[in-house]
């Protein structure tokens, strides 16, 4: 079976953006930009087999999405696995969703198993909740907010523009320098991607904006709309000793740029136990689980 595998570049933004616009998929995954910022940390490729888009990823791991699109289903899965026998390789696909697997259990009865990973489920929440912060349980934030409001009167939210854009690249190195990301592959990673996003926002369909405070960017967010009714947050760093600038850019940049959706994502904890505890603190209204689909 001859796949024609081809790396993703920004001429293939419009091809693979109307696949995701046609499903009600709200991971992270199911973005434009986050698919071309990550591609080569991951050796991703792509290609539409049967009229139907699919990604593998050969760094770490060698797996295949779950195939998008109205073409044939059941001939495009039979073509991947005939793919990876071809190739010597286990058939694996990543980032399968509860009904994808259904979907693959009516063609294939009992042939795959999956295995859903805590660490890589995202966190979406009500677009309204995170603007009005309104309950009890999200009455530490409002707090935050205030505290920062009153700490910095002089406070401004900024969409990210040509103009603003150097200030937040030269944030973000200071915030490299403060987290250590030199000594960490996947945090070093992150700030490559960061950057570029940064750099490339208009070519990759990014909104962006930033908090500023004492006249400096104190922080900033970058995101995208994903599958059907989710805005997905790619992206945000604050400076920590700056109290309440993570709350502020939060709640302010789903007022400006987010409201028009109903779901906001802001992707996956990793398993970093800080970043759950904040993430499950904002009260999501659901987690999208994703899983590993193997053959049995």
């Amino acid at each position: 079976m001859e796949i024609n595998w081809k790396k993703i570049e920004l001429a293939d933004r419009e091809i693979i953006q109307s696949y995701y616009q046609n499903e009600k998929l709200r991971n992270c995954e199911a973005a434009f930009a986050n698919n071309y910022l990550w591609a080569p940390h991951y050796d991703m490729v792509y290609t539409v087999l049967n009229g139907m888009l699919v990604f593998l990823v050969q760094k770490e791991t060698y797996s295949v999405s779950f195939p998008l699109g109205q073409g044939d289903l059941q001939g495009t899965i039979d073509g991947l696995m005939a793919y990876f026998e071809e190739q010597g390789r286990a058939f694996q696909m990543h980032l399968v969703s509860q009904e994808q697997y259904e979907r693959l259990e009516a063609l294939y009865p009992g042939r795959f198993a999956i295995r859903y990973d805590r660490d890589v489920a995202d966190y979406v929440y009500e677009s309204e909740k995170l603007i009005t912060l309104s309950g009890k349980k999200l009455h530490g934030k409002r707090n935050h907010i205030n505290k920062f409001k009153e700490m910095n009167p002089d406070w401004r939210y900024e969409s990210i523009t040509d103009e603003n854009t150097a200030e937040c690249l030269k944030m973000a190195q200071e915030w490299r320098i403060l987290n250590g990301c030199d000594e960490d592959e996947e945090k070093s990673a992150e700030f490559c991607v960061t950057l570029n996003a940064l750099q490339m926002r208009e070519e990759l369909g990014l909104t962006g904006g930033l908090i500023r405070a004492g006249g400096r960017v104190v922080a900033f967010t970058l995101g995208e709309p994903g599958g059907g009714d989710v805005f997905i947050v790619h992206i945000e760093k604050a400076y920590a000793d700056v109290q309440g600038a993570y709350p502020m850019i939060n709640q302010q940049f789903v007022a400006h740029e987010g409201s028009g959706y109903p779901y906001i994502n802001r992707e996956e904890d990793t398993g970093a136990e800080g970043l759950r505890k904040a993430k499950l603190s904002y009260q999501p209204v659901m987690m999208v689980e994703k899983g590993i689909v193997t053959l049995k």
